[in-house]
């Protein structure tokens, strides 16, 4: 067998296999002698046929399945010989030979690329800094307040924060429109639940008022037939409330499983689970600066048939989660929306696997251990948490993967330099959208 390899673009490899006629011709031979054995014809007892009647009727049949066949174990074969590390299946292109001269054809493949892991010490890692101040405690607890908000009904006009609830019908250019008209509503002004200018209209009116809203949708509008159109609203308001946020009592404190040390101790779990939060937090962060540097620093070029696959797989994902969420599940998400994503995936799968084995780094069973435990922290039942774990492969794989990149991430910080930077919790657990460049700059 000879076999010579040729570089395309990128990671495409052209190898063609050449397969000598003797074992070409000794392989059809085979396959004829099997045929003639259960092969029934006419005239003919089964396992009779003599092998030349065989040979002139099936000789086209067992050269196309000995090609086949001899395609597949020289193609392995010929990639042994050859030290490459295909990326994907191959294209198969047959060559056209003499009958008397064997088979060739030409495998079309790219192989993965080879990782070098470059030196880090001149990259830099942000570490942000923040503790839980007693002022955060509050904004929490007042969040936590205000997620139990009671209405009373008031006898006056409303105010911004109050609670209306109204009976409403739209029209556009007179005529009302689907969707447009509810009754019975409960609006809170302010909560910018309806378009701009609605709820601000309805400021200072009382129990029994109509008012009359000029507006228009905006351009940006999910339904289309309404974007940008003007519309008017006739309002009537049938009752006005304010909210009345509960005390911080045992009652209170009792819908959020507290059952030790009173107020006291409602404190402390919401501090303690701020705490870790911030912690998850500040790590995830620092994880996304640690994974962008290894991009960064280690360019590879990635072969398009792992991109295909990882988007594919990604896009089933988002369908999954999309119809989890009440939306169609054959809702048609080109695979195209994804080939970014899937490139970082793959790109940073790759170096990961390179940190681990240049390093010697092994998953660190302890770490595996606490991971879940801090997980199982969570429930009623720690125990069965961390039973079902290690009772599911596929459960405790993923926690496995997680606490690999932990060692990863771990490994990257003692070669980079870690800056520290202060800030609040607030800042780091919402942190600001970031500023969006006009497209024409």
């Amino acid at each position: 067998m000879q076999v010579s390899v040729e570089s395309s673009e990128g990671l495409e490899r052209r190898m063609t296999v050449e397969i000598p006629a003797e074992k070409v011709n000794d392989a059809v031979e085979k396959r004829l002698k099997e045929i003639a054995r259960t092969v029934k014809l006419d005239g003919f007892r089964p396992g009779k046929v003599p092998l030349s009647v065989v040979r002139k009727r099936f000789s086209h049949d067992a050269q196309n399945e000995v090609f086949g066949d001899l395609v597949q174990s020289s193609y392995f074969e010929a990639l042994m010989q050859e030290k490459l590390n295909p990326a994907g299946e191959p294209s198969i292109e047959p060559l056209e030979k003499p009958a008397d001269a064997g088979m060739a054809y030409v495998a079309v493949f790219e192989v993965m690329p080879e990782v070098k892991l470059n030196p880090l010490s001149d990259a830099t890692v942000t570490r942000p800094t923040a503790e839980v101040t007693d002022e955060d405690m509050t904004e929490m607890v007042e969040k936590l307040r205000k997620q139990r908000t009671t209405w009373n009904e008031v006898d006056r006009a409303a105010a911004d924060g109050d609670q209306v609830t109204i009976n409403f019908k739209g029209f556009i250019d007179g005529e009302a429109f689907d969707g447009g008209s509810a009754d019975g509503v409960p609006l809170e002004i302010g909560s910018k639940g309806m378009i701009e200018g609605f709820e601000e209209g309805l400021i200072g009116a009382k129990a029994g008022d109509k008012r009359t809203l000029e507006l228009t949708f905006p351009e940006s509008y999910h339904a289309e037939s309404l974007a940008g159109k003007p519309a008017t609203f006739e309002v009537e308001v049938t009752k006005v409330s304010e909210a009345a946020l509960p005390e911080v009592n045992d009652e209170f404190i009792k819908a959020f499983g507290v059952t030790e040390d009173g107020v006291e101790g409602f404190y402390k779990e919401i501090r303690g689970n701020m705490t870790r939060e911030l912690e998850e937090k500040i790590r995830g962060l620092v994880k996304e600066q640690v994974m962008d540097v290894l991009l960064e620093v280690n360019p590879l070029d990635v072969p398009k048939a792992l991109i295909t696959r990882e988007a594919q797989v990604l896009m089933e994902q988002t369908k999954a989660n999309l119809a989890q969420g009440g939306q169609g599940s054959n809702i048609n998400l080109p695979v195209e929306l994804f080939e970014d994503q899937a490139k970082k995936r793959v790109s940073l799968g790759l170096i990961i696997a390179e940190v681990l084995s240049t390093n010697k780094i092994e998953l660190d069973e302890g770490r595996v251990r606490e991971k879940i435990e801090q997980f199982a922290q969570t429930y009623e039942e720690p125990q069965q948490v961390i039973d079902y774990y290690y009772n599911n492969k596929e459960q405790l794989a993923g926690i496995q993967n997680l606490v690999l990149e932990e060692q990863v991430v771990d490994w990257v910080l003692d070669q980079v330099k870690v800056e520290e930077s202060e800030s609040g919790f607030d800042a780091i657990m919402n942190p600001a959208p970031k500023d969006i460049e006009a497209a024409d700059e």
